[in-house]
């Protein structure tokens, strides 16, 4: 009886297990590609079938072997990866990745060996590589890279061997704090100049080992073709006076943007309106070129019209013909004037009338605010006045 029982456990085991792999044969036949052994999966080699990731694959796989297909790492296939938290190896050569975003790896902290060598590698993001703390193994082998930040292997606390060989590095500015066993460096387009002063100085101080250092060659200036990276005279007075010469224009740089970060402020504070309950309310971020456009705008029409209303003949006219000017007391040239035309009217009686001819002299008072605005004439009939004598 419990040798029966025992016999259909059995059975529903391997009934199970083929209806597993009926599963995996055709109804996901990505993994058909795939051989899968024990905890390793090595899919296709020479395939070239795969352009993603199999989403499908034992959260237990500690080695996963994708070489030679047209992987490109994308989002999906990043998602894939962050399941597989157990991996120690990833063979991901071969393939056409062109950017090593940032994260791509974040969740796999068992992995000890990364190989993304042969694919078209440009751009090396500066958090491509966080969370590999195990890592020890980075293969870059023959790709497109032109320049790497110095802190893209900052979180590699385990790395012993990198590989950069055959790659487009022209200089690589790394820290001091940054120990290896092995490097990697042949094959790239070296410029022996003050940019590869910091890596020659790590090489000739700390213990690591360059591999294939006597195809570790400066391809820069022509001089220096035939020598060692490693071994090579770089002026450090010339690099000092560029150094300053940096300084000074990353100086300049950093005040000329310290005012224009004090003039977006100031734009962003003038962006306030009072609310109904006298709080201030703040535009919107983007509304504030908009109030910019629309200040000058109203500057500019009000410019206008000021100026056509200056330049237009009818005002201009107008403006001009329309001349007030109160007069003064004690004006000179006023007191002159009738001064003169008492004078004349004076002479003219004289020569009319000269036995019976009085001269009257008038003191002349300017006008007077407080009066009734009548001004006394200042022309005296002297013929009325002499008749009445």
């Amino acid at each position: 009886m419990l040798s029966l029982r025992s016999n259909r456990k059995i059975l529903n085991m391997k009934l199970s297990w083929l209806m597993i792999w009926a599963e995996i044969l055709f109804l996901n036949p990505v993994t058909a590609d795939c051989n899968i052994t024990s905890q390793t999966v090595i899919c296709k080699e020479s395939g070239k079938n795969l352009h993603t990731i199999p989403a499908n694959l034992c959260q237990n796989v500690t080695k996963l072997s994708l070489k030679n297909n047209k992987i490109t790492l994308n989002d999906s296939d990043k998602k894939v990866l962050q399941r597989l938290t157990n991996l120690t190896e990833l063979y991901l050569n071969e393939n056409v990745i062109t950017v090593l975003y940032n994260n791509s790896f974040c969740k796999l902290t068992k992995l000890t060996i990364l190989d993304i060598s042969h694919n078209h590698i440009i751009t090396v993001h500066q958090a491509a590589f966080v969370g590999l703390n195990q890592l020890t193994k980075l293969n870059l082998f023959h790709n497109n890279i032109t320049q790497l930040d110095s802190d893209v292997f900052t979180s590699l606390k385990s790395l012993k061997v990198l590989n950069l060989q055959d790659n487009l590095l022209k200089s690589f500015h790394i820290k001091s704090s940054f120990k290896l066993i092995t490097i990697i460096l042949a094959g790239n387009p070296w410029n022996c100049s003050c940019d590869l002063l910091d890596l020659q100085k790590w090489l000739t101080t700390s213990s690591v080992t360059m591999e294939n250092e006597n195809n570790t060659l400066c391809a820069f200036p022509n001089t220096k073709k035939i020598i060692s990276i490693r071994t090579a005279v770089i002026q450090t007075t010339d690099c000092d006076f560029k150094k300053d010469s940096l300084e000074n224009t990353v100086t300049s740089t950093s005040v000329n943007k310290l005012r224009s970060t004090a003039f977006l402020t100031s734009l962003a504070s003038s962006n306030n309106t009072i609310g109904n309950n006298g709080t201030h309310a703040e535009l919107p971020l983007g509304k504030s070129w908009t109030f910019l456009v629309g200040v000058l705008g109203f500057v500019l029409s009000t410019t206008l019209l000021i100026f056509t209303a200056i330049k237009c003949p009818t005002w201009y006219r107008y403006l001009i013909s329309y001349s007030h000017r109160r007069l003064e007391e004690n004006d000179p040239e006023m007191f002159e004037q009738e001064f003169s035309a008492d004078m004349n009217s004076f002479s003219t009686v004289s020569d009319t009338n000269n036995e019976h001819s009085i001269v009257i002299f008038e003191k002349i008072h300017a006008f007077v605010p407080e009066e009734d605005g009548f001004i006394e004439d200042k022309y005296i009939d002297t013929h009325g006045i002499s008749e009445e004598n």
